[in-house]
C-alpha cells in the first residue's frame, strides 16, 4: 500500500494510508479544500467544532430581536447551541463507557463529538477522516485541549481501519455514512467492536415509503458529492452485520427548527431549501439508529 508522509501538528499520524478507491480520493480532496465559514463559525462559539447538523427547539428569547444588532452573533450561537444537543443525544446513546474503553469516531471531521465524549466518559477517543486538514486541525485542537494523549485524529480510510479487533468499546458514524457503501461499513465496525458493543450513528435517508430519492435528495447528494442511501439500507446491512438495532428515533421534526433557523442566517450555503423541503414532504427523514454487536 501506499501513502504519504504527516509531520506536521500534535499528533499527526505518520503514515498515512492511500484511499481505497478514487471517488474516497475525491472526497478526501473535496473536504481538504471546504472553505466554507458555516463550520469554523459555529465552532468558534466554544471551541467544539462540528460537521453536522442541529436538533431541538429554537431558544427565541436566547436570539432577542432581529434588529439587535448582536442578533447575528446570538443566531450562530444558537445554531451552535442545536448542534452540540445533537451530538449530545448520540453520545446519550452509546450506552455505559468507563475510562479505559476505546471509543471510534468515523468520519470524526474537525473533532467536536470526540472532545465531547472524552469531556463525558474520561475515555481514549480514536477518530478517522479522509480529510489530512480535518485531522490536523482536530489534533491541534486536542493538543490545545490538552487531550491529546486521549483524543487524535487519523487520516484513514473508514472502511478498513487500524484498530485491533473486538477492542472498541463502541463506535459512531455521525453524518457520514453516505459516503461509504452501507455492507463494508457495517463489516468494518462489527470487526472492531467488542461483542455487547454499542454502535450509533445519526444519518439523513431516503424514505423507502416516498418511492425513490426525490429531486431534493438529488440535490443534496450533488452539493455534497455524495450518496445518501435509504432507511431500508441501513437496517438491512446492519442485520447482516451482526448489529442488532435496540433503538431507532425518527429526529426529522427535532431537526426541521435547526434548518429554518439556519435558512435566515449569514451562513446559507444553497442547500438549505433542499433539507426544508425533502423533510417536508417526507422524502428524507433524520434517523438516530442504535445498535449492538452481537
Amino acid at each position: 500500500m501506499t501513502g504519504i508522509e504527516l509531520t506536521d501538528g500534535p499528533g499527526a499520524s505518520a503514515f498515512v494510508p492511500a484511499p481505497a478507491s478514487p471517488y474516497q480520493g475525491d472526497i478526501a480532496r473535496y473536504w481538504d479544500q471546504e472553505a466554507r465559514p458555516v463550520n469554523l463559525r459555529l465552532g468558534d462559539v466554544d471551541g467544539l467544532y462540528h460537521h453536522h447538523y442541529g436538533i431541538g427547539d429554537v431558544d427565541h428569547a436566547a436570539l432577542g430581536d432581529a434588529g439587535d444588532s448582536e442578533y447575528e452573533k446570538k443566531l450562530i450561537a444558537e445554531l451552535h447551541r442545536l448542534e452540540s444537543t445533537q451530538a449530545e443525544v448520540l453520545l446519550d446513546h452509546l450506552g455505559p463507557v468507563g475510562r479505559d474503553d476505546t471509543l471510534v469516531d468515523a468520519g470524526c471531521g474537525r473533532g467536536g463529538s470526540m472532545v465531547m465524549a472524552h469531556q463525558r466518559f474520561g475515555c481514549r477517543v480514536e477518530g478517522v477522516t479522509l480529510s489530512a486538514k480535518q485531522a490536523d486541525f482536530a489534533n491541534r485542537r486536542a493538543h490545545e485541549l490538552g487531550i491529546a494523549d486521549r483524543v487524535r485524529a487519523r487520516v484513514c480510510n473508514m472502511l478498513a481501519t487500524p484498530f485491533e479487533t473486538g477492542r472498541t468499546a463502541a463506535s459512531w458514524n455521525n453524518e457520514s455514512s453516505m459516503y461509504v457503501d452501507l455492507h463494508d461499513l457495517f463489516a468494518e465496525h462489527s470487526r472492531i467492536l467488542a461483542v455487547g458493543g454499542r454502535y450509533v450513528t445519526i444519518t439523513g435517508c431516503w424514505n423507502p415509503r416516498y418511492g425513490q430519492p426525490s429531486k431534493w435528495v438529488s440535490q443534496i447528494n450533488a452539493h455534497f458529492e455524495c450518496n445518501i442511501h435509504s432507511r431500508r439500507e441501513y437496517l438491512r446491512a446492519m442485520a447482516d452485520n451482526r448489529l442488532v438495532p435496540q433503538a431507532v428515533v425518527d429526529l426529522t421534526a427535532a431537526t426541521l427548527p435547526y434548518w429554518e433557523l439556519r435558512a435566515t442566517s449569514s451562513l446559507v450555503t444553497g442547500i438549505e431549501e433542499a433539507f426544508i423541503n425533502a423533510y417536508k414532504d417526507g422524502s428524507f427523514q433524520y434517523l438516530l439508529i442504535a445498535a449492538d454487536r452481537v
